[in-house]
């Protein structure tokens, strides 16, 4: 072989080489803006979408405080006797099983502290203070409520007051299944964001590439208490029901839109 046929060859190799390598580079770059978005020139928009619901369930909870001694077997019986009361007239109101859960259960000490040292004279007296000393217990039982009829909402907080609870607190109406209304929400969202995304890409004077990420801001939905004027206390009179207006409920959905630049 020739010494230039040889030179020939090696700028063959020499060229075929470099013509490899740069197919391998352009290979791992873009496969590298396939794996990872950011590398691309792109721009985000975010979008909000509200949908005005009207909420299908009440809850409240209600509690039987039961103060007493130290016999604790009576102090439950006490307190069960008036939470079954109040759980029967609940579902005697037409409340399903399910929608009755026990959400707390404490049962306390009450202790008995004393004031040491003492002054005799004007002089104070060292000696051991006792400790403190349990006089009895409380009991508080708390029962979280759905009501799925709104008519029966103010006959039912009234009763179980009647029926020996003695706190009623938490009323609020809110959404059972809110995939539907929080779909509806999204999809006003992604149509604002992409309308928002067109418009700055007409303004910027650049063309709007691929979808490469969609982020979503999170579910929002705002539920509306109610106050129920029922508290602490012992017997009631017999008073009419409170009027309970559920009102209603914004659903909002939040997300965020990269594309990328042309």
């Amino acid at each position: 072989m020739t010494e230039k046929i040889k030179n020939y060859l090696g700028v063959a190799i020499i060229a075929t080489i470099l013509i490899v390598a740069g197919s391998a580079w352009k290979y791992v770059r873009y496969y590298g803006q396939s794996i990872e978005p950011s590398s691309f020139r792109s721009f985000a928009v975010s979008g909000e979408g509200k949908v005005v619901a009207i909420p299908d369930v009440a809850q409240f909870s209600f509690s039987v405080v039961t103060e007493g001694g130290k016999d604790i077997a009576k102090l439950q019986k006490e307190n069960t006797e008036k939470v079954n009361s109040a759980i029967n007239f609940v579902k005697s109101s037409g409340v399903q099983a399910k929608d009755i859960k026990t959400s707390g259960y404490n049962l306390n000490p009450r202790y008995q502290n004393y004031s040491c040292p003492v002054l005799l004279g004007g002089i104070e007296e060292n000696r051991v203070c006792p400790p403190p000393e349990i006089v009895g217990y409380t009991i508080t039982q708390t029962i979280l409520v759905t009501v799925r009829d709104f008519g029966k909402v103010g006959e039912i907080l009234g009763g179980v007051v009647e029926k020996g609870a003695n706190s009623v607190s938490q009323l609020n109406f809110t959404i059972d299944d809110p995939t539907v209304v929080q779909n509806d929400a999204r999809e006003e969202a992604i149509a604002k964001a992409k309308e928002k995304a067109k418009a700055i890409a007409k303004a910027g004077g650049f063309g709007l590439g691929r979808l490469l990420s969609i982020d979503e801001g999170g579910y929002t939905p705002v539920p509306y208490y109610a106050r129920a004027d029922i508290g602490f206390g012992g017997a009631l009179e017999k008073a009419a029901p409170p009027s309970i207006e559920p009102g209603s409920q914004d659903v909002t959905v939040t997300v965020s839109l990269r594309y990328e630049i042309r």
